[in-house]
């Protein structure tokens, strides 16, 4: 998620308007609601000055509002924390183990998340299998969804083929 639509969300949760946080920021009356607009569009991105100090403002760390470096493990769990908000992802436990799970009531953005995880789900129960090989899983997860769409289409033709006989 970009970070205009971090600060969008965050803004809407603590119920400020675009104005309110705008001149919380320091901004003249005139041109606090037009920044924060063109944050929270894209097109400016806040400096790592206005950036801290939105997070101070919104009381989040400013690794909610950055787009987050999955590379490091607070980036990871800034990461996981957006998806609880924005996609229904859960954290629990079953049998001792920590667990994500998706929340169905989020509705159509968990239909299609889930599917996408089911797909994953079953190229590595595959691999597990032996089905297919660790170069056949990676190269299925370094070109999805590419991969998917072409079988879907393979499995199209063939069906309409059948048909045509």
């Amino acid at each position: 998620m970009a970070i205009g639509e971090r600060i969008h969300y965050f803004r809407m949760l603590r119920g400020f308007t675009q104005k309110y946080l705008g001149k919380m920021l320091g901004f003249s009356d005139s041109q606090a609601d037009v920044r924060i607009a063109q944050y929270e569009k894209g097109t400016r991105s806040p400096k790592e000055k206005y950036l801290n100090a939105l997070a101070q403002i919104l009381e989040v760390s400013p690794h909610a509002l950055d787009v987050p470096d999955i590379d490091s493990n607070i980036g990871l769990m800034h990461t996981l924390f957006t998806l609880e908000d924005t996609r229904g992802l859960k954290i629990g436990e079953i049998d001792g183990e920590l667990c994500l799970r998706l929340d169905k009531s989020t509705g159509m953005d968990y239909v299609e998340l889930y599917d996408m995880l089911y797909q994953w789900f079953q190229q590595e129960q595959k691999l597990q299998s032996g089905e297919i090989t660790k170069d056949q899983y990676d190269q299925w997860r370094y070109t999805y969804p590419k991969m998917e769409v072409e079988q879907a289409t393979l499995h199209k033709k063939r069906n309409t083929t059948k048909n045509i006989d």
